[in-house]
């Protein structure tokens, strides 16, 4: 099992536009929704406005969804998202979509964070990683480093 690093948990709302076609949440909805969770988890843990302050921008580098099972309209899906992983300078997201108890999505998403002045690659901001060592330093497998 993967740490769950900055874990975070939001009810999500089926909406009417969400649906398609096949009477279903459409596929590009999940991105959508996981983009909402990450940056649930900036705006619980890191706040974005502080980073962006400092010069760094979040990117997505990469996105992965498994759908397992869909989700329909009256569903009431409760999204879950973490930071699995930290690199140097990268670090993957991973996400849930529960409905029920069962797990109808999973995501994995790698990111990075550009300069604002040059949009190159830089470390992972040390604000992340100050709020990583206080909340898990603890804990003898944490991997803030």
């Amino acid at each position: 099992m993967t740490e769950r690093l900055f874990e975070i948990k939001r009810e999500i709302s089926v909406k009417t536009y969400d649906i398609d076609f096949a009477g279903h949440v459409s596929n590009i909805v999940y991105l959508r929704w996981m983009e909402d969770l990450r940056l649930a988890i900036f705006d619980e843990y890191f706040p974005l406005v502080n980073l962006m302050d400092e010069g760094y921008l979040p990117i997505i580098t990469e996105s992965r969804i498994q759908y397992k099972k869909s989700v329909d309209l009256f569903d009431k899906p409760v999204g879950h998202m973490w930071i699995a992983r930290m690199k140097a300078a990268s670090f993957d997201f991973e996400g849930e979509i529960i409905v029920a108890g069962e797990v109808t999505t999973r995501a994995f998403h790698t990111g990075v964070f550009v300069s604002s002045k040059t949009m190159k690659p830089v470390r992972v901001p040390r604000l992340i990683k100050e709020k990583c060592d206080e909340l898990y330093q603890a804990k003898p497998s944490h991997s803030c480093r």
